[in-house]
């Protein structure tokens, strides 16, 4: 697939060409699986350094012409870091920066989306119940946000950063849904667990009277999915390594142009 001209400077080797690489393919997974909005909605990473500098989808492209050279970097003011001939979304840039001053270790990279079924759950008064095996991992760790309407006044990122407290995922109410993580693999995980939840808890209320656990059932069953992620990498990759890595394997047989 022809992509658009590259025009940030891609480094040869090292951390941040790795964390590229992987942001790119997160776009293209999110486009594989059919979450885009248009060009909107954003997946971000904090650069490795002392800057606050972090990485930002170039406004205007769709996310399957997302590619690691083009990813801008931009800090905590907005400002372009380096060269780069796209420009970053103002509402992109104030819910993402919110997240990324507080610095936080756990919050290293977020998506946000504007999904379907993600936008259907954040209309709903109740928001995500613990109906399904896949909700239950965000039983008691999921924040919500109420809608001030487009988020692009800087004013607000202090009270983003409030509602998302030391949660790993928040519904931003009648607006979408957002993922943060200690890597892009794992803010990864938490958006496809998230959306697949608000999908089957839209399947499940269409289909007639749904089922909630009990809130004893439902923390168990979200302790139990997080130890067994945990086990899953004991070699210290982190948590949604072996599922992102799979999902990158596909993605070079369809296409791997995100590496660029």
């Amino acid at each position: 697939m022809a992509q658009p001209q590259n025009v940030s400077h891609l480094p040869a080797s090292g951390a941040e060409r790795e964390l590229r690489v992987q942001l790119a393919a997160a776009y293209r997974l999110v486009d594989h699986f059919g979450w885009t909005e248009l060009i909107y909605g954003h997946l971000t990473a904090r650069v490795p350094g002392p800057e606050h500098h972090f990485l930002i989808n170039p406004y205007g492209l769709n996310y399957d012409e997302v590619c690691a050279s083009n990813l801008v970097k931009i800090d905590l003011e907005g400002n372009v870091i380096g060269q780069s001939d796209y420009p970053v979304s103002r509402a992109g840039f104030v819910i993402h920066s919110a997240v990324h001053m507080a610095d936080s270790e756990a919050n290293q990279c977020v998506m946000h989306t504007h999904t379907r079924a993600g936008m259907a759950v954040a209309a709903l008064e109740d928001g995500l119940l613990p109906i399904s095996m896949t909700s239950t991992g965000f039983f008691g760790k999921i924040a919500y946000h109420d809608y001030e309407g487009v988020s692009l006044y800087e004013d607000e990122r202090d009270r983003l950063l409030a509602s998302l407290g030391d949660k790993r995922a928040m519904i931003l109410r009648n607006h979408g849904l957002l993922t943060v993580g200690r890597t892009v693999a794992e803010a990864f995980l938490h958006l496809y667990r998230l959306e697949r939840a608000c999908q089957v808890q839209l399947d499940a209320m269409a289909a007639g009277k749904v089922r909630v656990m009990s809130d004893e059932i439902a923390a168990k069953s979200g302790r139990d999915t997080d130890r067994f992620s945990e086990m899953e990498v004991r070699d210290g990759s982190g948590v949604g390594s072996l599922e992102f890595a799979a999902l990158m394997r596909k993605l070079d047989r369809i296409d791997d142009s995100y590496r660029a």
